[in-house]
């Protein structure tokens, strides 16, 4: 049976952190807002150090530095991805336009056999 177990944060002090990021980055949102008559730059800059101290702060809690530690392994892992080269990109590209066609040719002759019957057999509409 599958655990449904819901992993939380676990200290005070990450609850902390947490609650610093969540503070940090509504104060830029409002400092972003209440300083709309100084100019876009002051704006975006007091978003931009918010939301960047909000970040600072977040990376030092746990749940921070296993988003970290994700962000690593996942790179790592997509620089173990082998790309197809040009020609065999090609070659799987034409039989995926040739399977279109050839369904659509397929669904088409369905239709118009399917229309045939119940239209022209079946119910003599024609």
């Amino acid at each position: 049976m599958a655990s449904t177990e819901v992993e939380t944060v676990s200290t005070g002090a990450d609850k902390a952190k947490l609650a610093a990021v969540a503070v940090l980055v509504l104060l830029g949102f409002v400092g972003f807002y209440l300083l709309a008559a100084h100019g876009a730059w002051v704006q975006w800059a007091v978003l931009l150090v918010a939301v960047a101290a909000a970040l600072g702060v977040g990376a030092t809690a746990t749940p921070g530095q296993r988003l970290i530690g994700f962000g690593r392994d996942a790179v790592k892992e997509a620089k173990k991805v082998v790309w197809p080269t040009r020609k065999e990109a090609m070659q799987v590209t034409g039989y995926v336009f040739a399977f279109v066609v050839v369904m659509a040719l397929f669904l088409w002759l369905t239709d118009k056999l399917l229309e045939w019957v119940l239209y022209g057999l079946i119910l003599g509409w024609r």
